[in-house]
C-alpha cells in the first residue's frame, strides 16, 4: 500500500525517443500505476531524451534540481547483430546507478533489455494477448516503494 508521502511526491518519467512504440507502452504503463496508486497527475513530470544512453545525463539533472522524490528512467535496447547493445544497455544502467548513489533520488530501471522486438512490446504490454507485466507500471511501483521506504 502506498503511504501518504508517496502519493503527493513528484515523479520524474525520462522517456527514450528511440524505439517509440516500445517506450510509449513504456509511459502509458508507468503513468497508469502511478494514477491507480493515487499520485496525481500533476505531480508527473515526462522528459523525452534521444535514446536509452542519454537518460543518466537527464537523470543527473532533474536530480540536482531538487524538484523530484524520484526519476523512473524508461527505454528499449534491442540487441542488433552489432556490440551496440551491450555498449548502450550497460553504460545506461552504470550512469544511472552512479547518478541514484551520488544523489541519493532513487531512480527505478524501466529501460528494456531484450534480444527482439517482440519481447520489448511484450514487456511494454502492447502484445495483444501477453500476459506479461508492464515493465513500465513496475518501474513505477519501484519508484513509489522507495519514496516509501526513504521517507520512513
Amino acid at each position: 500500500m502506498t503511504d501518504q508521502f508517496a502519493k503527493a511526491a513528484h515523479y520524474t518519467l525520462i522517456a527514450a525517443k528511440f524505439n517509440e512504440p516500445v517506450v510509449d507502452g513504456l509511459i502509458e504503463g508507468a503513468k497508469k500505476a502511478l494514477r491507480a496508486n493515487g499520485v496525481p497527475e500533476a505531480n508527473v513530470t515526462l522528459l523525452r531524451v534521444p535514446g536509452a544512453f542519454e537518460i543518466p545525463l537527464a537523470a543527473q539533472q532533474v536530480a540536482a534540481e531538487g524538484r523530484t522524490e524520484a526519476i523512473i528512467a524508461l527505454g528499449a535496447v534491442i540487441r542488433g547483430a552489432t556490440p551496440h547493445f551491450d555498449f548502450v544497455a550497460g553504460e545506461c544502467a552504470a550512469g544511472l546507478t552512479r547518478v541514484m548513489l551520488d544523489t541519493g533520488v532513487p531512480i527505478a530501471f524501466g529501460v528494456l533489455t531484450t534480444d527482439t522486438a517482440d519481447q520489448a512490446f511484450e514487456r511494454a504490454g502492447k502484445k495483444p494477448g501477453s500476459k506479461a507485466s508492464n515493465k513500465g507500471a513496475d518501474a513505477a511501483m519501484t519508484a513509489l516503494d522507495m519514496v516509501s521506504l526513504l521517507r520512513s
